[in-house]
């Protein structure tokens, strides 16, 4: 096993890792993308209206974004087909709008180029990171008190394991100790504290009969799916009155809540300024794509997806399997909506920082929760 260890330091909630090689797929250009012109519908859009606040976009760029997300989703879900094993992740780079995928044999190069793709190799498929991370997840027990999860980086090709300040060196024998290989875990030393959000709603709020406030997810045939940590089995709800039919946390981070025939179930996410956003269904984006999240507390945020496959140590458990952003939340978000397009991606778990200073939070994939309870979503 090498002893080489990448030890990086980041006191910041959401810093950005580099990207390593790779393959690029460039998306269509516009007639004029140094001054890209938005429509008026997209002016009026509120979801592109808040990655303009969120993400620092102009009307047109964030028009441009969407549109090349959109575009990204079918090419990755195509060449990740092709590819299988010698897959080695994939990403969005925002600067380019363009989807990024890696693949592990040189053999495979011209195969990828004949889809329009440029491509450079990376040395570890992504089935190599995702195996590596279920190594420290089994090993969960054994981790110091100071390692807050780990998660695969797709931009840097490795299983990034978030330790305190000053604790790298435990957190690196700690990986060592699962036989994940120096080359292929990133120590980031890091001040983020993940807490559950407790007393959040994503989208429109419930409440629970023992005391408590969640949000609703999104609307499934008989109810609603939300966090797994909001209630166990039999809890009660109100507004809308429902009872959890189903819960899985710690481990995972869903639940779905069974509501009355008087309901009526929407195929929207709210949007907090009076419109809401159509589902439509719940294509898996890209690292680095834009996602918005909803939320009672702090309403309708936007970010970028960060990482997939997130172990996170809450003080109540370890739940793996979550998707990393850098969107903010606060307490009183959790079960909420995160989407991409008008695509459902997943239900706010939890998180750290705050809507003020910016801060990371974690998603659990809304897919896994259907597929556990075999639930179809509400789409328009």
């Amino acid at each position: 096993m090498s002893s080489k260890r990448r030890v990086t330091v980041r006191m910041t909630a959401a810093a950005v890792l580099a990207a390593g090689t790779a393959v690029a797929f460039s998306l269509p250009a516009t007639a004029d993308t140094t001054a890209p012109q938005a429509t008026p519908a997209a002016e009026a859009d509120p979801m592109l209206q808040a990655m303009q606040r969120d993400l620092g976009l102009t009307a047109a760029q964030a028009e441009q974004r969407l549109h090349a997300e959109t575009e990204a989703r079918e090419v990755e879900r195509s060449l990740r087909g092709q590819l299988r094993d010698i897959f080695g992740g994939s990403y969005f780079d925002t600067a380019q709008n363009t989807l990024v995928v890696g693949v592990t044999d040189a053999a495979a190069l011209d195969e990828v180029r004949g889809t329009g793709a440029k491509a450079v190799l990376v040395d570890q498929s992504a089935t190599e990171l995702n195996a590596a991370a279920e190594r420290l997840d089994d090993a969960e027990s054994r981790a110091p008190e100071s390692v807050t999860g780990w998660y695969v980086d797709t931009r840097d090709n490795a299983v990034v394991v978030t330790t305190a300040p000053g604790t790298a060196e435990a957190a690196s024998d700690f990986a060592a100790s699962a036989d994940v290989d120096g080359d292929t875990v990133e120590i980031v030393e890091s001040g983020e504290q993940p807490e559950v959000l407790m007393d959040v709603v994503g989208g429109n709020a419930y409440y629970m009969g023992g005391g408590g406030r969640c949000s609703v997810g999104f609307a499934v045939q008989g109810g609603f799916v939300t966090a797994g940590h909001c209630g166990t089995a039999g809890t009660s709800t109100s507004q809308p009155t429902g009872t959890f039919e189903g819960s899985s946390f710690p481990g995972d981070d869903y639940a779905f809540v069974a509501t009355g025939s008087g309901d009526t179930l929407r195929p929207w996410v709210n949007l907090y300024d009076g419109n809401a956003r159509v589902v439509s269904g719940s294509s898996e984006a890209a690292v680095g794509a834009s996602i918005c999240r909803s939320g009672s507390t702090t309403g309708w945020h936007c970010g970028t997806v960060e990482a997939k496959n997130q172990t996170v140590r809450y003080a109540e458990g370890t739940v793996t399997g979550l998707t990393r952003t850098n969107v903010c939340a606060e307490p009183g978000d959790s079960g909420g909506s995160f989407i991409s397009g008008n695509q459902a991606q997943g239900m706010t778990s939890g998180g750290s920082g705050n809507c003020s200073t910016g801060g990371t939070t974690y998603f659990q994939p809304v897919n896994e929760a259907l597929s556990a309870y075999g639930l179809s979503l509400i789409t328009g």
